[in-house]
């Protein structure tokens, strides 16, 4: 079977991404897929005896169920929770897309049939004055699936990601709407406005959970299908 190759972004940072992509590696785990995961990139992380944490990475490495060493999962970790490439500036680092890119690549050695790749932020977080994060998911060409953080304004967020993605030739695996602000106005039609406005599949929507664990979020999410060569 030819490996998948998935990259989670989100309408912005915060919209529940890793909550998304833990149950979705939950989910194909459910169906017999072996999966891998990684973050390539990771601002907001602590410190510890093994060097810089980031605890969105580690629950990647603990729900794929190939397991790989931590700083495999997340090769570029950055301590300030701030963007990536103002972190880096400050450590005294470079950032490229081709450095991304290749950590990722040795992925492609493993024995599984999905690797999901999660983001940092949005599409378009910047790498360096010239790249963003969007460069190395097209140099890997994922297939990409969008995590749309349900609250006021994500209706523009989430139609101008699309429109993105669209422009930079990648094919949108699916959507999944993540409830954020339960209490939004409208919240049922809003989610039928992007059912409209998206031609993708709508992968499902994700409530608020007092409890959230990687299989429980994927009893909500349907693991996208993929056409042939994805």
């Amino acid at each position: 079977m030819a490996k998948q190759w998935l990259f989670v972004t989100g309408t912005d940072t915060d919209v529940g991404k890793t909550v998304v992509a833990t149950g979705l590696l939950a989910a194909a785990t459910q169906q017999g897929l072996r999966t891998a995961a990684i973050k390539p990139i990771a601002a907001g992380c602590e410190r510890s005896d093994d060097g810089l944490i980031n605890s969105d990475a580690l629950q990647l490495q603990a729900a794929a169920s190939h397991q790989l060493a931590y700083q495999q999962v997340n090769p570029v970790a950055l301590e300030p929770a701030i963007a990536p490439h103002i972190a880096a500036q400050e450590a005294g680092r470079q950032l490229s897309a081709s450095r991304l890119v290749g950590f990722c690549r040795g992925f492609s050695l493993l024995p599984v049939d999905c690797i999901l790749l999660e983001g940092a932020g949005g599409w378009r977080v910047p790498l360096n004055s010239r790249e963003t994060l969007a460069d190395v998911a097209r140099e890997l060409n994922c297939a990409v699936i969008v995590v749309v953080g349900m609250r006021l304004g994500c209706l523009n967020h989430a139609l101008l990601t699309v429109e993105a993605i669209r422009r930079d030739g990648l094919q949108i695996a699916g959507w999944v709407a993540n409830i954020i602000d339960a209490d939004m106005p409208r919240l049922t039609e809003n989610i039928d406005t992007l059912k409209q406005r998206i031609a993708e599949p709508w992968l499902g929507t994700v409530p608020r959970l007092d409890d959230v664990t990687p299989q429980r979020v994927a009893a909500y999410l349907t693991f996208p299908v993929m056409s042939a060569g994805s």
